[in-house]
């Protein structure tokens, strides 16, 4: 956990602060408006010039901090190498500030080589939060072909007999063709570049993905498990782990998160609504757990052994808040925006926004990366502040 000093709350953050506890069930469309009109047009973004003079390097992506402010530091080759830049697009959008759009450009650039890299499948978290958020906002035609080149790569894993694309690589005298839950986010990569392309190729592996994870993934409560192995011969399960998580039958937090925003994503491209009720299923479990705190900020782990003494993911919880707008959208079940809105209001009070005088390139505090390893334990984690982020723009150009 980063080490607290002195602090004043960045002004935007207080600006989703406002709209996530004025903005409640029975508000009218006027009155988000209005409130959405009267915070965001104020010059706050120039809280966030050390992120315009943070160093550029090809090789130091800012990933995580310890809790003495020391950054680690990734080259584009790491699956968390996107975020930076896809935060710096976001923030951009959310200011209109264009200097954090130049920014993102200059690292989002030292992520093209990544589109040969077939030794990930982590494409989507790489490319597409840079290049994808990059292309949104600039119609950049270059940028499109990246991802779509990204998407060719991406391709070589899939594997038809098992009807999925390959995860890891590593482990391999254990696991044969290990798909984790995490993969469901890099499909909208393949979805857009389908789209893009009009090759419907990329379309037909990512839904074939996330049925058979559908099928294999989830336990009856609808909570997941992080890896399934199968066995490439027959397709058929050779066994279900949590790799990350405590136990092989807990249910990891940043886990059940992946699932309730790919299955939501998985959705938006298909209609497919089986899907749909996936990621509804996935948030009630995630939103009606004894194990959830008051502020539904989750323990690293819903089976943690030591709950209430065991570490946040303020990840998870970002991850969540975003993906259940979204689920809003489809549904608009009232239940899933107050929720949202619940998180994104914890998150954005001063127990988890960085509390500290350091110049650091992070917003959030209390995320936990990997536990069974003891690495990125309770601190600042660059995926944390990029889905913060997703989901204040969502909330805002909510309609």
């Amino acid at each position: 956990m980063i080490k607290e000093k002195r602090f004043i709350i960045p002004v935007f953050v207080i600006i989703a602060l406002v709209c996530f506890t004025t903005c409640k069930d029975g508000s009218s469309d006027k009155k988000q408006e209005e409130v959405i009109q009267q915070n965001t047009v104020v010059k706050y973004s120039d809280r966030f010039s050390y992120l315009l003079e943070y160093p550029i390097d090809s090789l130091a992506f800012p990933r995580s901090a310890d809790e003495d402010g020391i950054i680690k530091k990734v080259p584009s080759k790491d699956w968390t190498s996107g975020f930076f830049p896809g935060s710096l697009w976001l923030i951009s959008k959310i200011t209109g500030d264009k200097r954090y759009g130049e920014r993102a450009k200059e690292w989002t650039k030292y992520i093209e080589k990544e589109k040969y890299n077939d030794r990930t499948h982590d494409m989507g978290f790489k490319v597409f939060c840079s290049f994808g958020n990059g292309y949104q906002s600039t119609n950049n035609e270059s940028y499109k072909t990246i991802i779509i080149e990204s998407a060719q790569t991406l391709s070589t894993r899939y594997n038809k007999t098992v009807g999925a694309i390959r995860s890891w690589d590593f482990n391999k005298e254990e696991w044969q063709f290990p798909v984790i839950i995490d993969n469901m986010m890099n499909l909208e990569l393949l979805f857009e570049a389908s789209n893009y392309s009009e090759d419907a190729t990329y379309y037909k592996i990512a839904d074939q993905h996330a049925k058979t994870t559908l099928k294999n993934h989830f336990r009856d409560d609808n909570s997941s498990y992080h890896v399934v192995d199968y066995d490439t011969i027959t397709g058929g399960v050779r066994s279900k782990v949590t790799h990350q998580g405590f136990g092989n039958e807990s249910s990891w937090a940043r886990g059940q998160a992946w699932g309730l925003y790919g299955y939501t994503m998985a959705y938006r491209y298909t209609k497919n609504t089986e899907f749909l009720e996936k990621a509804k299923r996935i948030a009630g479990f995630i939103m009606e757990h004894k194990n959830l705190p008051q502020d539904a900020i989750p323990y690293w782990d819903f089976n943690a052994p030591n709950i209430p003494s065991e570490p946040r993911d303020a990840s998870a919880a970002a991850i969540i808040a975003s993906a259940l707008i979204e689920l809003y959208g489809y549904t608009t079940d009232n239940k899933y925006l107050s929720f949202s809105d619940r998180i994104m209001s914890s998150l954005s009070s001063e127990k988890y926004v960085i509390q500290n005088e350091s110049k650091i390139p992070f917003i959030l505090n209390h995320s936990t990366g990997n536990w069974p390893k003891k690495d990125e334990i309770n601190g600042p984690i660059s995926y944390a502040d990029y889905y913060f982020l997703e989901a204040t723009l969502r909330r805002i150009n909510l309609k």
